[in-house]
């Protein structure tokens, strides 16, 4: 079986974090599952081992980690530009490049305006003790690794390396940052290390970099710490402000490599393209539908856009992204956590704030324990699947608050028809929203709760606090919604308000009102008895309501209060329904939303558009025109 080690991030806008104990006793061995076994939607996922590729065995040797040195054989190197003295035989000084050539241990202190250089055979291993050393360079690398098999930086004392100009290569090697390896590097010790790099990267390896101790603050023109293969942190105190990203790993050539691991440390994390509240896009939309990310007639769009070579997203992977621990604050233009395959949340603290999504895999989002809470976003989660087993979850959203979305979802392409970043064809089981525990609070102007086929909800309390016009739904699915257990209260409009379907054994009630409630109106469920089963405030306004608990049964009679206004339920079956959706009445057992019972259940489509079979009515996921009402039930 081959093992897989990925978590691959790249950090940007601004991301402070306080990692503890990051995938240390949480992490397990990769079960090496592909992404269709591992999103199956009859098999609850209840581990981060079923949908993660990450192996953490092996992220760091025991020399990572040692900061001892034999003093007796180490060779003493005294910076003074030409005055540069060395103390035995293994480096040289000539011409402002101090060249180490032979293995061993070198202890680096005073200043010069120049070059450390490493080269020795690629089987041979380089300490490098920076004690109180200062190096700049006005157009190259002020450590450059040429070749070795590995070389380690230990930090004694503060530490300053400094590239002032823009970078002049005279061979093959396009060497562009302050410190620039072609070979595995690792950092540590209890010392300080100041890097300044203007034009180009701070750290840059073209094999592995770890870091495994010692403080480093690093201002950069391009990326922080960069690592081809990969990027691995035991410890650390770091304060980043870079240009481009923060910690970013990156191999287009090796499927297996390219991708970050943090196991502990803190972090402050500035980088370019400014805060959340820049908008990292601008969507117009007038006339007509869309289906699918697809005009369905008289759509049109414009959009204003970044390259994706100028990453605005906090935490970003190329394959997976693992997070079993620490306390994160984001503040990012674009996603503020994004993989392209599967996002693994365990014990774990995040207050979010994104120009776009709040977190996005192109698979799958497993969330078991934490506390995650998003302040600002375009979608809250969003994920081919997404499965919540626990922890604490409140989220603002101007789209949708939680979306698994297969095929051409117009929120995975970031508002961006034809950048689809799911996969064209998805199997109906691939796509789902599951729901098995934990506090979760949502505040959406999109829809609440959507998912492109299932719904399902076993557990947990939620609230959901959904879209104030007729164009979305408190929730939203696809083909089948299903609770078994857990309570829910979810406001929205019931023009496209959907109810749990029969397959449900939990009852749930939808109930629409003639009247707009408006904000910070008490809603309250009561049994037969008068005993409160339910209540919330709603900080918007509604008129449809979707409520269910464990205590809702299939003949049960209950009163709904609504501000001061009272309507009694009485259930014939687990579903109840008074309304339904796109200004249908329906049957009072019906699911909700979109039933063949409501007027206009077999509507023609708009000029162009293409036959979408459904339930009835409209497809559900038709674009209203901005501004245009439906009829309130």
């Amino acid at each position: 079986m081959t093992k897989r080690k990925i978590i691959s991030a790249g950090l940007a806008c601004l991301l402070a974090m306080s990692l503890m104990a990051c995938g240390k006793e949480n992490a397990s061995k990769s079960d090496d599952k592909t992404n269709s076994e591992s999103s199956t939607s009859g098999k609850t996922i209840t581990s981060v081992t079923q949908i993660s590729n990450i192996d953490t065995s092996d992220m760091f040797t025991s020399r990572d980690k040692e900061i001892g040195y034999d003093t007796s054989s180490a060779v003493t190197v005294t910076l003074d530009g030409e005055k540069t003295s060395v103390s035995a035989a293994g480096a040289a000084y000539a011409d402002g490049v101090l060249t180490i050539s032979s293995e061993g241990t070198y202890i680096i202190s005073g200043s010069l305006k120049g070059q450390i250089k490493v080269s020795v055979s690629d089987t041979e291993k380089v300490q490098l003790v920076l004690r109180d050393a200062t190096i700049t360079n006005e157009s190259s690398a002020a450590i450059y690794v040429s070749e070795a098999d590995k070389v380690f930086v230990t930090l004694e004392g503060t530490n300053s390396l400094a590239v002032t100009g823009e970078f002049v290569n005279s061979d093959d090697v396009n060497i562009d940052g302050a410190v620039f390896s072609k070979s595995d590097i690792t950092f540590n010790g209890n010392g300080t290390l100041n890097v300044k790099c203007t034009y180009g990267h701070a750290i840059v390896s073209k094999d592995d970099l770890k870091v495994t101790g010692g403080t480093y603050v690093i201002d950069a023109g391009k990326d922080g710490l960069s690592g081809k293969d990969s990027v691995r942190i035991a410890d650390g105190n770091f304060t980043i402000t870079a240009g481009n990203d923060g910690i970013q790993s990156k191999n287009d050539d090796d499927a297996e490599k390219g991708y970050v691991y943090i196991e502990d440390g803190t972090f402050d994390i500035k980088t370019g393209g400014g805060s959340a509240n820049a908008s990292a896009k601008t969507d117009g939309f007038s006339g007509g539908f869309y289906r699918n990310g697809k005009n369905m007639g008289g759509f049109e769009q414009s959009t204003s856009e970044t390259s994706d070579s100028e990453s605005a997203k906090a935490i970003k992977a190329s394959f997976d992204i693992n997070i079993a621990g620490g306390t994160f604050v984001i503040d990012s233009c674009d996603d503020s956590i994004h993989a392209n395959s599967n996002v693994c949340i365990e014990n774990a603290s995040f207050t979010v704030a994104s120009g776009d999504d709040g977190i996005h895999a192109d698979v799958s989002v497993l969330i078991q324990s934490g506390s995650i809470k998003i302040t600002k976003s375009y979608e809250g989660i969003e994920g081919l699947n997404i499965t919540v087993n626990g922890g604490d979850v409140e989220l603002v959203s101007s789209d949708d608050g939680f979306n698994a979305a297969g095929g051409n979802d117009m929120s995975s392409m970031n508002g961006r028809p034809g950048q689809n970043t799911f996969a064209e064809s998805t199997s109906a089981g691939d796509v789902y929203l599951r729901i098995a525990g934990g506090n979760i609070t949502v505040n959406a102007d999109g829809d609440g709760l959507d998912s492109n086929d299932t719904l399902f909800v076993s557990g947990g309390t939620i609230y959901v606090y959904g879209p104030t016009n007729s164009g979305n739904g408190a929730l939203d699915y696809g083909s089948n919604a299903q609770i078994t257990g857990g309570t829910i209260m979810a406001f929205g409009y019931g023009s496209m308000a959907q109810n749990f379907g029969n397959t449900s054994t939990q009852g749930s009630i939808l109930y629409n009102i003639s009247s707009t409630a408006a904000a910070d109106t008490k809603v309250t469920l009561k049994d037969s008895s008068g005993k409160e089963i339910v209540s919330t405030v709603s900080p918007k306004t509604f008129n449809s309501v979707v409520i269910s608990t464990p205590d809702i049964t299939a003949n049960g009679t209950y009163t709904l209060t609504i501000g001061s206004s009272d309507y009694e339920i009485t259930m014939s079956g687990l579903i109840y329904g008074n309304g339904g959706g796109m200004g249908g009445q329906g049957g009072k057992d019906m699911n909700g939303g979109f039933s063949p019972q409501m007027p206009g259940g077999n509507m023609e489509r708009p000029t162009g558009a293409e036959n979408m079979p459904n339930k009835g009515g409209f497809y559900k996921e038709m674009m209203p025109v901005p501004g245009e009402t439906q009829p309130v039930v």
